[in-house]
């Protein structure tokens, strides 16, 4: 080797020293930088998205996890409310957003069963959506205006069969979890029930306490103050075990019709793609603040029970209901909307 080349090769040796050394910063960062962006997690306002209405259920918990997390974090949570769409509008914005826990979306059933209602969503739940937690959940109520001559569920069975096609059932409306509800029912056991679709909850009960509607499959919420009036019977609930607020009403299965299980729930998802130390963070706080003495009364007074569950579990539990509910939709023939 000439002096010239010996001296070159002198030189480059700290360049080689220098580029071997970021190379191996710059192999090392990507493994770090989820960790440290979880520990400046929020560093700025998150946006909590309900897509409901002002008022209801979903609000209401949106507006508690929102206030419980701001505290926490010292940064605003701040709910937008977007009702338009059945809630596909405001999960369809939620889908297309960044992927770095500033966009939550705090869903109720539609999430899980609209998939299988509608011909075309802007949105696709397993695909565009990672799963936080479940933060609560309310079971239907089968219920039956006082002069249905039924006081359980398995004497209701046998009026319907005595008498085939002269009871209907209300719902909210077409395609809601109510509906849904009343069709495993219906399906399971075979009975010859007609649906009667309404525009919301209160317009069934309403038709279901004068005795229009014989029988009902709605979220307890809204059922719960007729019940405590006697002015609605209530036969069962769709959970897996008794309510508190109701603990003499016996579960389906406990009433002798097993895998009935329903749930009206609240959920929390992030865009697809959001670092999993986000999302642990998120599902633990969360997790944690539906335990609160306070905030469980809160819940309790409209009907609903914490859960909190792991974001795995409930990963689980969406892909499981979307395909029950799907399988429930085309065996009972409910069309899709265009």
């Amino acid at each position: 080797m000439t002096g010239r080349k010996r001296m070159e090769a002198a030189a480059m040796k700290p360049l080689r020293r220098q580029f071997l050394h970021l190379a191996a910063g710059a192999a090392v960062l990507p493994a770090f930088t989820p960790v440290v962006l979880a520990q400046t997690y929020p560093s700025r306002p998150v946006r909590v998205i309900v897509p409901a209405a002002a008022g209801g259920p979903s609000d209401i918990i949106g507006r508690l996890l929102a206030q419980k997390l701001s505290e926490a974090w010292a940064k605003q949570f701040i709910v937008e409310n977007i009702p338009t769409g059945a809630g596909n509008v405001g999960a369809g914005l939620v889908a297309k957003a960044p992927p770095d826990g500033y966009t939550i979306l705090i869903p109720s059933s539609g999430i899980i069963v609209n998939p299988s209602l509608y011909a075309k969503l802007p949105y696709d739940t397993i695909r565009d959506f990672a799963a936080v937690t479940l933060a609560a959940a309310s079971p239907h109520v089968l219920t039956v205006n006082p002069t249905v001559p039924a006081k359980t569920v398995q004497e209701l069975i046998s009026v319907v069969k005595a008498n085939p096609g002269k009871y209907s059932y209300a719902s909210p409306g077409t395609g809601t979890t109510g509906q849904l509800a009343g069709e495993l029912f219906r399906l399971s056991l075979n009975l010859d029930i007609t649906h009667v679709p309404f525009n919301g909850a209160a317009p069934a009960i309403t038709s279901t306490v004068a005795g229009h509607t014989p029988m009902m499959f709605s979220a307890l919420p809204g059922a719960a103050p007729n019940i405590k009036e006697a002015q609605l019977r209530a036969l069962a609930v769709t959970s897996g075990k008794r309510d508190p607020s109701f603990p003499n009403v016996p579960t389906l299965a406990e009433a002798g019709v097993p895998d009935q299980e329903s749930e009206f729930i609240q959920a929390v998802l992030v865009p697809n793609g959001t670092p999993k130390e986000i999302i642990d963070k998120l599902y633990r706080e969360i997790s944690r603040v539906v335990l609160l003495p306070e905030i469980k009364d809160r819940l309790a007074a409209i009907g609903y029970t914490p859960v909190g569950n792991t974001p795995e579990e409930f990963s689980a539990q969406l892909k499981r209901d979307i395909a029950r509910w799907a399988k429930i939709i085309r065996e009972a023939g409910i069309k899709q909307i265009q």
